[in-house]
């Protein structure tokens, strides 16, 4: 198998406890995911990977696949790791359970780019921003990338100083929580320990950086919306709303 994406639900988020489960439209979050993670042609399977049985029965309502995993898990890597640990594959794609505007050409992006260089051991996805609110906000994580697409750090904090924030020229690039991994190489992140920026700025990503590793950074044009709070929620149905009457 060359690519599966894996969707890790946790029932029991620390800001917003059954998120998955809440109802956008008609149908729960972690289903609007997994329908447009199906989209995506260069996954050859999806796996919905939960820690309660409320997941796995709405998962299997409207016909998912989805399996149990341990409720002891710190964070989506861990549940990644257990589910794909016996399969034969080269491509683990990270999708979150919470993203239910994600695009499935974000996951074909990701994947394309991890086939096209077979030295690339774990990719993301970046998004061009000129909004000072998202950029002083600590809820949206900004990335600095180098010229050849590799990140350089991510933070919670507004970086890179811009120097003349009224500039409408200025931008950063925000981070989209999609991972893509070579599955040797995430065995080999899960066995590192947490690291100091890691710990600090509580991002799971800088583990890597701070090991040595790079993570390509794939640009986007696409929005998505992470729902993390009831705000999030009303957010993601307002903007599901405007794309069916589009």
């Amino acid at each position: 198998m060359e690519a599966v994406g894996i969707i890790p639900a946790r029932y029991g988020a620390t800001r917003f406890e059954g998120k998955v489960l809440k109802d956008l439209c008609g149908k729960p979050v972690i289903q609007h995911v997994y329908e447009r993670a199906k989209k995506a042609k260069l996954l050859d399977d999806l796996i919905v990977a939960a820690d309660d049985d409320r997941i796995i029965q709405a998962v299997q309502g409207f016909g998912g696949r989805v399996v149990f995993t341990s409720k002891s898990h710190s964070t989506g890597t861990d549940r990644l790791t257990e589910v794909v640990n016996e399969m034969d594959v080269k491509i683990v794609v990270n999708i979150q359970g919470d993203e239910p505007l994600i695009s499935p050409l974000i996951i074909d992006d990701l994947v394309r780019a991890m086939q096209d260089d077979p030295s690339v051991a774990m990719a993301t996805v970046v998004k061009k921003s000129y909004s000072e609110e998202e950029f002083k906000s600590p809820d949206v994580v900004k990335a600095v990338i180098d010229q050849k697409n590799f990140a350089l750090y991510f933070s919670r904090s507004p970086v890179p100083t811009l120097l003349r924030p009224a500039d409408k020229q200025a931008f950063f690039y925000k981070h989209i929580g999609i991972y893509a991994y070579n599955k040797d190489f995430l065995f080999t992140f899960k066995k590192l320990p947490a690291s100091y920026l890691e710990t600090h700025e509580r991002l799971e990503q800088l583990r890597a950086l701070e090991n040595g590793y790079k993570i390509k950074a794939i640009e986007t044009p696409l929005e998505t919306v992470g729902v993390d709070t009831p705000e999030d929620l009303a957010l993601a149905k307002s903007l599901l709303e405007k794309e069916r009457n589009a």
